[in-house]
């Protein structure tokens, strides 16, 4: 593509700009579709970018990143090199999160191009002092440099006019200072391309999901936030990064569900969580039976002082009790009959809730309401949000309602909660939603596993879809828990932690709880619709595996990426290996993870890795167990394993020099 200086982005002195578009800049790396969404890498991540950088003739080419905050008018700039087939490479850095953009400009190096001409002729022999002369006619023009190399080139400048010697025009200092000063009359610049920087915790993260009406000891009675601060040094032991609340707020009593959601509630049901909105308030209030807003703001704290975050649910429906609905009564649609329509996906119906219309006349304060509703719980200490079916709401509505969120707070994460088709839920990551659920929950085979992975971490979705893998949630109890095989339960856990950088468990899993409704993947007796009271340390549960699993996570970095993993070939269809390395291969991580009940011994192959000592990378020579500290030589490419699923499903390993 011929692309020219764009306006409104201002050039630096001695920058043309070329009307015309001298030079093609194409193929460009990191970009999602031709530029219209962001690329997405956390702060301090080197984003490396690759570009096509061509123009016709023959003279030398120097091309530069640009980079800023979107915000911003300077420009920061990092050289690109040619690297081979006119493949040019530049990286850059950014520290802090929020919203960037980075462009491409190229211009051709009028000096380097008569060096390059003036070496040839004079190697060939020829009579070269008209060029010289030419060379020393460019030092003349030379007026946009810094200091040190306006210093160069006139000391140059007078070396050769003493002494008539071409050699003072051919030192390399000379060449870099002219690269600097000269004009750059054909200059072109690419489109501008957006890149979203994020914290960490938008990358890797293990997050623990409870409902906050069930952490009482009492049986029958409703949870507080007292009682969620009490669990957690349970949950931290665990070595969960995010507590995830359902929904805190007032519940309606209009059509409350009772148990097993029954569509008539007894006297004594609570209803869903899910059912937003009563006479205590809407969205921004707080179930009076959970505690106060100093209360939460003290579990926010109490998160905060064990080395956790907490992450809010918000779904975007009310109960029929809700005050936007004597409030704001056009932000929702009546039937024929003047009844309101309440939720449903048919054959699914949810008689205690109602959606708003965002196709309603007034549909823009709907839209500020909303985004006032985040920006409110942001302001109580919360940080992450994990969003209830966005899929089913404008998708235009959300990439506004993120921008406006994190143009306050770059650091404000948003999980899209979506089960749907692929490319919707691509789509949605890609209009700003920093991770997404997955399919992973039913993804059981070898070869399911293995091409959703390859899918995910290949080209573009790894620039933009960032997976956080949920081993079970409220609403579903996939098949293969059903059986409460600890084997399974551990098997799952280890694929989720191990294979993406964020995963997550939801309360009871540690238990091993799979009690569900006959013929489908939904818990009976589901806690969506009652108080549930646990003993957190029953006999049997797999917390202590799961904390192991989590300090491995948190000792080695290779491990908290995901678009890193790579598979390797086991010839059992019952286990599934990989290898996962830091970008510096300095941490390099393999693991092989059985899919079935049975032991069995295999090969692993090592032969393709290479390991960091130094500055050299070379094959690792053994490999440690990093829950258990057990050693294996590397023998023949290789070792010899044996994997019983019974006492552990997962052999997990450092590579050792």
């Amino acid at each position: 593509m011929f692309v020219s200086t764009q306006k409104n982005v201002p050039l630096r002195v001695g920058e043309r700009g070329a009307a015309t578009g001298s030079f093609h800049i194409e193929d460009v790396y990191p970009c999602v579709d031709s530029g219209r969404f962001s690329v997405k890498r956390v702060a301090g991540d080197v984003v490396d970018v690759w570009a096509d950088i061509f123009r016709s003739g023959h003279d030398i080419i120097a091309a530069q990143l640009i980079w800023r905050r979107e915000a911003d008018r300077d420009w920061r700039k990092s050289p690109m090199t040619l690297h081979d087939n006119d493949r040019w490479f530049g990286s850059f850095t950014p520290r802090d999160p929020g919203r960037f953009v980075y462009a491409i400009e190229a211009w051709t190096d009028e000096f380097a191009t008569w060096k390059h001409g003036f070496e040839l002729k004079q190697k060939a022999g020829q009579d070269v002092s008209l060029d010289a002369l030419e060379g020393a006619a460019l030092l003349t023009r030379a007026e946009y440099g810094g200091e040190e190399a306006t210093t160069v080139i006139v000391r140059q400048c007078e070396n050769y006019l003493k002494s008539g010697d071409p050699a003072c025009l051919l030192v390399p200092e000379l060449a870099s200072a002219m690269a600097e000063s000269l004009e750059r009359g054909d200059l072109t610049r690419s489109q501008l391309y957006p890149l979203t920087i994020d914290r960490n915790l938008a990358v890797a993260g293990a997050w623990y999901e409870m409902v906050p009406r069930s952490q009482s000891p009492v049986p029958g009675q409703h949870g507080t936030f007292r009682d969620c601060i009490a669990r957690l040094p349970d949950i931290a032991a665990m070595g969960f990064d995010v507590l995830y609340l359902t929904p805190i707020h007032p519940i309606g009593r209009t059509n409350r569900k009772g148990r097993n959601n029954a569509l008539t509630a007894a006297e004594n049901d609570f209803g869903s969580p899910y059912a937003i909105g009563g006479r205590e308030g809407g969205h921004d209030a707080i179930h009076p039976e959970l505690g106060t807003f100093n209360d939460f703001r003290d579990l926010v704290s109490a998160c905060k002082a064990q080395g956790m975050e907490i992450a809010l649910d918000i779904a975007v429906q009310c109960s029929p009790d809700h005050p936007w609905l004597t409030q704001h009564p056009d932000w929702f649609k009546r039937r024929p009959d003047g009844t309101m329509r309440y939720a449903e996906n048919p054959p699914k119906k949810y008689e205690d809730i109602v959606n708003p219309d965002f196709s309603c006349d007034d549909a823009g304060s709907l839209w500020n309401a909303l985004r006032d509703v985040i920006l409110f719980w942001v302001n109580q200490g919360v940080r992450i949000f994990r969003i209830d079916n966005p899929h089913t709401k404008p998708f235009n509505f959300w990439e506004w309602l993120i921008r406006e969120v994190q143009t306050k707070d770059p650091g404000v994460i948003f999980l899209a909660e979506a089960f749907t088709r692929p490319k919707v839920m691509k789509g949605l990551a890609k209009l700003g939603f920093t991770q997404s659920y997955t399919y992973f929950t039913w993804r059981t085979r070898k070869w399911e596993i293995e091409s959703y992975l390859t899918e995910l971490t290949g080209h573009p979705e790894r620039d933009y879809y960032r997976p956080n893998f949920f081993v079970n949630t409220p609403d579903i109890l996939p098949y293969h828990l059903q059986s409460g095989e600890a084997w399974m339960f551990k098997s799952r856990v280890a694929l989720a932690a191990t294979l993406s950088s964020s995963y997550g468990i939801y309360n009871g899993f540690e238990l091993l709880e799979h009690e569900a409704i006959a013929g489908r993947e939904e818990y009976l007796n589901s806690e969506k619709y009652e108080i549930k009271v646990r003993d957190w340390n029953a006999p049997g549960n797999i917390k202590p595996y799961i904390a192991a699993l989590n300090r491995a996570r948190r000792g080695n970095p290779a491990l908290l990426q995901t678009r890193n993993l790579r598979f390797l070939p086991i010839d059992n269809d019952q286990i599934i290996a990989f290898v996962k390395q830091t970008t510096d291969a300095s941490n390099t991580i393999v693991g092989a993870i059985a899919l079935s009940r049975d032991a069995s011994e295999f090969w692993l192959p090592l032969d393709s890795i290479r390991i960091r000592v130094a500055d050299d990378l070379t094959p690792p020579v053994a490999l440690e167990n990093i829950i258990t500290e057990e050693r294996h030589a590397i023998e023949w490419g290789g070792v010899r394993l044996r994997i019983d699923p019974l006492r552990d499903p997962a052999l997990l390993f450092r590579c050792l020099a």
